[in-house]
């Protein structure tokens, strides 16, 4: 896979979960409504899609020697598969009932990082069980912190 593929593959399949769980955890336990996340769900896919992409475009752009095509594939590999992966949330959403919905989901997400870490760790040579603790430590952090601040703005605006 050439490497602004790779850029945009897993900037996007790392925001599209990082950020997908973040909103739904913090959506779920500030509102308990399944209206309230799924329509994140879908913001999320739309708005933050393209707000990566540009991000990753401008990037790329600033960075000496990147050519034009893969300053492009790098914008269209972010956008869609940010977009592509915070859609798959709404599978479990409009499944199962908001609390199991929301740990299946977590456990998706978690588990959508920890392959994409061992992808990363083997390409690089380096020690898969390392890298792949690093990035759930990091993903864990995100979905607790979101938790408690979705309960915050449930009590201080609710």
């Amino acid at each position: 896979m050439r490497q602004s593929l790779r850029t945009g593959f897993s900037f996007g399949l790392t925001s599209g979960v990082i950020t997908t769980l973040g909103l739904m955890v913090g959506l779920h336990s500030g509102t308990h409504s399944s209206l309230a996340v799924i329509g994140g769900v879908i913001t999320i896919a739309v708005a933050d899609a393209f707000s990566d992409a540009l991000g990753i475009h401008i990037a790329e752009e600033s960075a000496a020697g990147r050519s034009v095509l893969a300053v492009w594939e790098a914008t269209f590999a972010t956008l869609f598969s940010k977009a592509a992966i915070a859609l798959t949330f709404l599978v479990p959403l409009l499944l199962l009932e908001l609390g199991t919905a929301i740990l299946v989901a977590t456990g998706w997400g978690l588990a959508l990082i920890a392959l994409l870490s061992w992808y990363l760790a083997r390409h690089r040579g380096e020690p898969p069980l390392h890298v792949i603790g690093e990035h759930l430590v990091i993903a864990v952090i995100v979905i607790v912190a979101t938790h408690f601040i979705g309960d915050w703005v449930a009590l201080a605006f609710g």
